[in-house]
């Protein structure tokens, strides 16, 4: 049985290796695109290529899903169903019709809770304590369709949105075999999400990542250090003894990194920079 899978990002390869092992993954689309001079370790910021190009796996990098000629090629795979995950972009109807079973979606939370593009980072944030991994059957709204299957996770107090996001997506294609199976055969009931209880959530910028020392409070700032990590990051800016401005970043396990620097401990940083501004120097004494 052949299978059309949607993704991109280092967090799907589980489901990328899932799918190799039991089914036939027929063509895998990415909106990776990395030069097509671009081999071995130089790949290594396009983890789905570099998977497919290592496992000899039918690859196209796409930026868009208008394109007719891709229409063709997926419907000539005669896939009865595809699997997505952390894609990144709209499926157009055209194409979510193309499946006779539709397209099966892996989300990193328990909808209808978090919809859309940061789940995990919203989780943080908020101080959950609880998440999850919520496998759905795509209809044209986001994250909106049925459910096959969720399975809760606990949100750890080391857990950064790296670590989270890899975890359930880890989940996710654990549970994949067999849900995929049982909805192919007809023996799995979907269930409707309750759509009064959807929240949503925002796609990120750099900016986000920004700090205001002045009102920031020490809870606040722990989260947002977890939450952002490794992107947007959780950042200031800085004036230096020689009147410069550089950018200041907080990192997990209670490290700084002025830039253009190695990362220190909070400890070492206020002791190598004994002229730190009260608020500051206030601050980090309050996290060590």
């Amino acid at each position: 049985m052949n299978i059309v899978f949607f993704g991109s990002s280092k967090y799907i390869l589980p489901i990328l290796e899932v799918l190799r092992k039991n089914f036939a993954l027929s063509l895998v689309l990415t909106t990776e695109n990395p030069n097509l001079t671009l081999q071995g370790d130089a790949l290594q910021n396009y983890p789905v290529v570099k998977y497919c190009i290592e496992n000899k796996i039918p690859y196209r990098s796409v930026t868009n899903l208008s394109d007719q000629n891709l229409k063709s090629l997926i419907i000539n795979l005669k896939s009865p169903v595809a699997v997505l995950a952390d894609f990144g972009l709209i499926i157009p109807k055209e194409i979510l019709n193309v499946f006779p079973k539709g397209i099966i979606n892996i989300h990193p939370s328990l909808l209808p809770k978090y919809r859309g593009p940061t789940p995990v980072q919203t989780a943080i944030l908020t101080g959950d304590k609880i998440t999850g991994v919520t496998i759905i059957k795509l209809d044209d709204k986001i994250d909106h369709g049925p459910l096959l299957r969720q399975e809760k996770e606990k949100i750890l107090d080391t857990d950064t949105a790296d670590i989270l996001y890899k975890r359930l997506f880890e989940k996710g294609a654990n549970l994949l075999p067999k849900i995929l199976t049982e909805y192919l055969n007809g023996s799995l009931k979907l269930q409707t999400q309750n759509h009064k209880e959807a929240t949503f959530t925002k796609a990120l910028t750099r900016q986000d990542g920004f700090i205001d020392l002045s009102k920031l409070k020490i809870e606040n700032l722990k989260l947002k250090i977890s939450a952002y990590y490794p992107w947007p990051g959780v950042w200031t800016k800085w004036k230096m003894k020689n009147g410069k401005w550089k950018i200041l970043k907080f990192l997990p396990n209670n490290k700084l990194q002025v830039e253009g620097k190695k990362p220190v401990s909070y400890k070492d940083f206020l002791n190598g920079y004994p002229q730190l501004k009260q608020q500051l120097r206030k601050l980090l004494e309050q996290l060590v």
